[in-house]
């Protein structure tokens, strides 16, 4: 696991990331691979048990395999093949990801704990580090940067120059509140008990093997598997609850669930209680400042949006930084963050709003109406393809072209189509193409044939489409790769 070395804070530092969850080790380990100086701090002493994101979207399982975290986050994790809505034990609505354009076609059930040291020791791997126990005190406009002051683990204070400081730091967020960020929203009354749980043998539910809502007048009820033989039952529960014991559980699933199943709790791993808060931070950059994960945004946990949100923001921010700093781009590429990852943002917190608002639904009357149009809508054509889209966040796209089957600047190509590249830019060349051309890495391009490829595509390092119709010729791709930059001039 990376630690903090018995090597002094570095002095400056080309980017200082505060606090190392998914989004700051996804950012770090990128930054790494990348070749980018980097500092990454964080306040705890070690990876945290007892968090609450437990799934991996395709989407951020497809940005993570091009830092080499995917494939071992897979086999750490169950392959959940369904999303369902269920009315005790009726079926509203069953999304199957079987189906999605991704090398990772399923909801990979995974606890956050798990995602976040298998991202600490890729990070290690890379050569980078996380110095644990280092607290961010303040900092100050220095220009072109920011001067930091970092509290060590032994009380002293230093200054650390940084030319960019990246907020990823939580919901309480020191570099928000520093650089006077807003972050407005509303904080739901409803409190909402989280627990692990292990099941006696035989005991559990046929229904609890898909990652499920139940849909009661009762309170809003969510289960899932997750690896190593446990469960998560996420429910709304009463104003001043404390963490559910095995019998409340019990009784939860009874009441609201599989009511038929009578599961039985063996062991409760951990268990907590919780508000949500649904937020979306002003502007995600300002200056020399960046925000991450849940210090730009935080909701509801409906649909395992958040830790893989953040994850992509790390994806965006990481390969633009690199551009920025090596000459690559001018600094105006550094505004596109927030142009293309807001919209991003607050788009979540609406959508998990909205489907937190049905989950938790008491009337008796409008819960039979709502599980009856939710079942009616599910027989609708293809309802359910679309819901497993939006769910893995295979839909999130920079155009503002709708998805028509042609290419659009800004749009996601999928790595079925073309390969991921690590974080190279990709010059996806059609096999039918005659003239010559050089496979193969050429400076950050890498260069690759693909069948059934109709023109050229250059792709973005997180996997975005640059630009369609492009130059065969490599060199000549790597000679105006600047002008494919978003934000740049129409292409």
């Amino acid at each position: 696991m990376a630690s903090s070395p018995a090597a002094a804070l570095a002095t400056q530092t080309d980017v200082l990331i505060v606090g190392a969850g998914p989004a700051g080790l996804t950012l770090a380990a990128s930054l790494t691979q990348l070749g980018v100086d980097h500092v990454l701090i964080e306040r705890a002493d070690a990876v945290q048990p007892g968090s609450k994101a437990a799934f991996v979207q395709p989407r951020a399982l497809e940005y993570l395999d091009r830092v080499g975290v995917a494939d071992r986050l897979v086999a750490a994790g169950v392959r959940g093949r369904h999303f369902s809505v269920h009315d005790g034990p009726r079926t509203l609505l069953r999304a199957s990801y079987d189906n999605l354009d991704s090398p990772f076609p399923m909801m990979l059930l995974v606890s956050q704990q798990t995602t976040e040291k298998h991202l600490d020791r890729r990070l290690t791997e890379l050569g980078g580090t996380v110095r644990r126990r280092h607290k961010l005190i303040t900092f100050s406009p220095d220009f072109p940067g920011v001067t930091a002051a970092v509290a060590a683990p032994d009380g002293s204070v230093h200054a650390v120059y940084a030319r960019y400081v990246v907020g990823a730091d939580g919901v309480h967020s020191r570099v928000r509140s520093t650089a006077g960020i807003d972050f407005p929203g509303t904080a739901r009354e409803q409190l909402f008990a989280l627990a692990d749980v292990r099941f006696e043998p035989g005991s559990a539910s046929a229904l609890l093997e898909d990652t499920t809502f139940f849909f009661s007048s009762e309170g809003m009820l969510l289960t899932s598997p997750l690896a190593g033989g446990q469960h998560r039952v996420v429910a709304s529960v009463p104003s001043g609850s404390k963490a559910p014991t095995a019998e409340e559980i019990e009784t939860l699933l009874a009441t609201r669930g599989p009511r038929e199943s009578g599961s039985k709790v063996a062991e409760v791993i951990t268990a907590s209680t919780y508000h949500v808060q649904e937020r979306a931070a002003e502007k995600l950059s300002d200056g020399p400042v960046f925000l991450l994960g849940d210090a730009a945004h935080t909701h509801s946990p409906a649909g395992g949006q958040g830790m893989n949100t953040g994850i992509q923001d790390a994806g965006n921010l990481a390969w633009k930084l690199h551009a920025v700093l090596t000459g690559l781009a001018p600094e105006s590429l550094l505004d596109t963050y927030h142009g293309e990852r807001h919209p991003v943002s607050v788009g979540l917190v609406a959508f998990t709003s909205q489907m937190t608002s049905l989950a938790t639904m008491r009337d008796p009357e409008l819960c039979q109406l709502r599980n009856d149009i939710v079942a009616a809508a599910a027989r609708a054509p293809h309802v359910t393809d679309w819901l497993a889209r939006r769910l893995s966040q295979l839909d999130i796209s920079y155009s503002p072209e709708p998805a028509d089957g042609t290419y659009h600047v800004g749009q996601r190509v999928s790595p079925t189509l073309v390969p991921a590249a690590g974080l190279d830019w990709t010059l996806a060349l059609p096999t039918s193409h005659t003239g010559p051309a050089e496979t193969g890495r050429i400076g950050p391009v890498n260069v690759e044939f693909v069948d059934g490829l109709e023109t050229p595509l250059l792709i973005r390092p997180d996997g975005y489409l640059a630009a369609h119709g492009v130059s065969t010729d490599p060199h000549a791709v790597l000679t105006n790769l600047a002008s494919y930059l978003p934000g740049g001039p129409p292409r």
